[in-house]
């Protein structure tokens, strides 16, 4: 007597069994363990991550802090680049690592990018980016768009492209008469980095808690 084969309820079909509640508990369940591994994550960068110091530039001066929430952008966020070895040209939405290291003043300047991460020795730092867009214009030292790089040059994100600031406060920052911002970021030893401090003419205007 041939016997039935034997099968095992799908995953669906045995959620779908469960009450709405438990479901409604579950999925409440699994989002807050995943909101809590990015802030444990994030904890740690701010713990022990490798500071590094950084010049910043408006993205656009008359429009440079929306309310509370500032916009940002860096030097480094663009990188001249060629692919070592005849590889491919980077492309829009690649992860990178740039290498970083300190200038005369103490901040950190671009040094090299590439698509795997590199080894680093003393007090040089490499820090993980996504390429946003490739033949990105720079603006040279009279002011004026520079293009000539073409497709060599990178503007990349880190993550560190916007930041929160108290209620009420952002306001304040923007109308700082000739304020140099500063910000101080952590960097993990996997290249992730995260904000810890924003300072205007060297002194401290906010410090990010860990939690």
């Amino acid at each position: 007597m041939a016997m039935s084969a034997f099968r095992l309820p799908a995953a669906d079909a045995l959620i779908a069994r469960l009450p709405l509640l438990w479901r409604m508990l579950a999925a409440m369940l699994l989002l807050s363990g995943g909101l809590l591994a990015l802030v444990q994550s994030r904890a740690g960068i701010l713990r022990s991550g490798t500071e590094v110091r950084l010049k910043t530039v408006p993205v656009d001066p008359r429009d440079l802090f929306r309310g509370d929430y500032v916009v940002l952008a860096y030097p480094i966020s663009l990188v001249e680049a060629t692919p070592a070895g005849g590889a491919p040209p980077f492309r829009r939405g690649e992860t990178v690592y740039v290498s970083l290291a300190a200038d005369a003043e103490g901040f950190a300047r671009a040094t090299g990018v590439a698509r795997a991460r590199p080894a680093v020795s003393g007090t040089d730092v490499v820090m993980a980016g996504r390429v946003v867009s490739t033949g990105a214009c720079a603006v040279n030292e009279a002011g004026q768009p520079d293009c000539a790089a073409g497709a060599r040059r990178l503007r990349i994100a880190y993550g560190l492209e916007s930041y929160f600031v108290p209620q009420g406060q952002g306001r304040r920052i923007e109308t700082t008469p000739r304020a140099r911002i500063e910000v101080v970021a952590a960097v993990s030893a996997s290249g992730e980095a995260a904000i810890k401090r924003l300072l205007i003419d060297g002194k401290l205007v906010y410090a990010e808690p860990p939690y």
